[in-house]
């Protein structure tokens, strides 16, 4: 029976031991380091948001073109450019001081080594909540989805920055790009992970034309927006399945019933990432929405949503080989 429309909604969720007060995450890439949002927007709104990638080093990115349109999605090929972890707990850290939110990390690392040296600076930073290891991004010649691809590989990288971080929720963000991500959710989660974010984008290009070669300079990039929603809720309900971690889903979420759907396939929270670039209001547009849809439902505490998908025939179908 529907309660009233009266009650208030418990938006707040939990993965493993990170809290959030609702289940919108901003993701990493599409936020910038959070205070470029601040005219659009107040970070307290949010579950949450994710950093840009940030390196031992500072990084250029990859040469323009970087970034097309296609006709359901955006490909990118930045190439991760960032400050750098010094200048992140130098400048971009402080100004986030009292944000309202939970302010995770996203760290890439083109050797086990820098990925650990990377997760060792942020330990115990003020007004950090977590790290999220990328070890998924498609756009770089080293670490990246050359680590994301081999099980036995993440689970090492994971366990070492588990050891060079312990004071911080460890969330792995796993690469679609892969034959099974059930093997990849389960090394990460033999490494130590806490929780996974998945998925990351897939692997495209883009031809011009006219000039006969690839639009990117980089030729290849990354696939995000709609057209990857239906992988994605795939990938989402088989991890959940099959790895038993907490999960932060993403892929083409634009609005709260996309939302809302990553969640009963097995989500505890999602990750908004390229509604960000035509909206950048959308992810607390989301928030309101999720509870103005609970209340309308019934539904007292949006968790409750999480994994309660119902198969037609008592069980999830196998994974298809051909």
């Amino acid at each position: 029976m529907k309660r009233s429309r009266g009650g208030a909604t418990d938006l707040s969720v939990q993965l493993g031991p990170l809290r959030l007060k609702n289940p919108i995450v901003a993701a990493s890439g599409t936020f910038g380091y959070g205070t470029e949002f601040l005219p659009y927007l107040k970070l307290a709104d949010l579950g949450g948001f994710v950093t840009k990638g940030l390196s031992l080093l500072p990084r250029r990115g990859n040469a323009p073109p970087r970034t097309c349109e296609t006709p359901s999605g955006m490909l990118n090929a930045i190439g991760l450019a960032n400050v750098g972890v010094e200048a992140f707990l130098d400048e971009k850290l402080p100004a986030l001081r009292g944000c309202g939110t939970a302010v995770i990390a996203n760290v890439f690392g083109e050797t086990r080594e820098e990925y650990v040296a990377v997760a060792r600076r942020l330990n115990g930073a003020p007004d950090l909540h977590a790290i999220e290891l990328n070890l998924s991004c498609p756009n770089t010649e080293k670490g990246g989805i050359a680590f994301g691809v081999s099980p036995p590989v993440i689970r090492e990288v994971v366990a070492a920055v588990r050891r060079a971080a312990p004071g911080l929720p460890l969330i792995v963000k796993l690469t679609p790009n892969i034959t099974d991500i059930a093997v990849a959710g389960r090394a990460a989660r033999d490494g130590g992970a806490d929780m996974l974010s998945l998925v990351n984008t897939f692997l495209g290009m883009a031809v011009d034309l006219r000039a006969r070669r690839p639009v990117l300079d980089n030729v290849v990039g990354g696939l995000s927006g709609p057209a990857i929603k239906p992988l994605a809720l795939y990938m989402v309900q088989r991890v959940y399945r099959e790895v038993g971690l907490p999960i932060m889903g993403m892929g083409g979420i634009s609005g709260a019933e996309d939302a809302l759907e990553f969640m009963v396939a097995g989500s505890a929270a999602v990750q908004v990432g390229t509604a960000n670039f035509f909206d950048p209001t959308a992810s607390v547009r989301m928030v309101r929405d999720i509870d103005a849809w609970c209340r309308r439902e019934g539904i007292r505490a949006v968790r409750e949503l999480t994994g309660t998908l119902q198969f037609p025939h008592g069980a999830p179908p196998a994974p298809c080989a051909g």
